[in-house]
């Protein structure tokens, strides 16, 4: 999987918003506490925004904030909001394609990868990250040395 800069920086931003708790954090901040190009930013708040992951106000006491609690938007949340489904092959959805001969079986290869992507990705959410303290299924995942292996 490919993660891109504006899934990363969308994950990043709502782990500040997160760890900010519920005043309003202006974009500047957001950018500079996590390194990002602030005209980049302000697309992937547009996106976040209209995604329902982040309200805004503008003025000297506005700024962004996270629409719903940290516990409850997961980084599966994010990725969709920003990029799409989390799956999808040539612009389609895993299910939707249909593949002939020997290669037929290919689908359930992608549904595969989805199914196990959501395991990971729906079950992080940005507060878990934001505390350090990720499930345990995610610990596990990351305790295996071969985890770490580049291949």
């Amino acid at each position: 999987m490919h993660i891109t800069a504006k899934v990363d920086y969308a994950v990043r931003t709502l782990i500040e918003l997160a760890a900010a708790g519920p005043e309003p954090a202006k974009a500047e901040f957001l950018a500079k506490s996590q390194t990002i190009p602030h005209k980049f930013l302000e697309a992937v708040l547009s996106d976040l925004r209209r995604g329902g992951l982040v309200n805004s106000r503008r003025g000297p006491e506005g700024g962004y904030w996270l629409a719903r609690s940290a516990t409850e938007i997961t980084v599966a949340d994010v990725i969709r909001a920003v990029e799409g489904p989390l799956a999808s092959v040539r612009g389609q959805r895993p299910e939707d394609v249909d593949y002939c001969g020997p290669a037929a079986a290919l689908k359930d290869v992608w549904i595969a990868l989805r199914v196990n992507l959501r395991a990971v990705l729906e079950t992080v959410t940005l507060a878990d990250i934001a505390a350090g303290d990720l499930p345990e299924s995610i610990r596990e995942l990351t305790a295996d040395p071969g985890a770490w292996s580049r291949r």
